[in-house]
This record gives structure tokens, sequence and C-alpha cells, in this order.
């Protein structure tokens, strides 16, 4: 089976002299920690992929950038509060949730 979507989730985490944000300090990894208890609370493993990535290259002040294909959807902000939603809404109803988007990808 074929997965039919493939959430990339941004732990990258950069040295705390840095003066860029970075997702990996904004709960990147809680963040995707919570997509992957709601993949296992819905039995969706085969379904849909959750990949651990590094700098996508948009780094919020807060939360994390989650990115989900196929629909090339990208959203800025992401904490570990929002996971529920954005799994049960998007990854499974299909329907992106706007606040969390990112405007510069509209």
């Amino acid at each position: 089976m074929r997965p039919t979507r493939h959430v990339f989730v941004c732990t990258n985490a950069r040295d705390p002299s840095a003066s860029l944000p970075c997702c990996g300090a904004n709960g990147g990894g809680v963040v995707l920690a919570r997509l992957q208890e709601e993949r296992a609370r819905c039995g969706l493993y085969r379904e849909i992929f959750i990949t651990e990535t590094r700098c996508l290259g948009i780094c919020p002040e807060v939360g994390a950038t989650v990115v989900v294909y196929p629909e090339a959807v990208w959203y800025v902000g992401v904490t570990a509060s929002d996971a529920r939603e954005l799994f049960d809404e998007h990854l499974v109803g299909g329907r992106p949730v706007t606040r969390l988007l990112d405007p510069r990808f509209g």
C-alpha cells in the first residue's frame, strides 16, 4: 500500500549562540512525537508516513515547521497542542488547518 500522505516535521537544532530561531528549540521534537501518537491512535501506520527532518528553511519564532505531501502544504508555528487538530482535520479529513498555514506558500 502506498501512503496517502507524507508528513515532514523539522526538529533542527542550532547552536544556542546563533541568532536565528530553530524548530528543535521551538518544540519540533514534541510535535513529531505527538503526531506519531495521533497516527497510533488512528492506526494509520501504512497510510500516513511521518518523517523527522532537519532545517526546511522556514524558521518560525514559535513552534515548528511541518510540511504535508502530496499537497505541499506548509505549516509554521505548530505546537504539540496543534497535533490532534492537524491530524484529524488535514491528515485524515483532507482539510488544511488554515490558522497554521504559512502565508508565504499561499
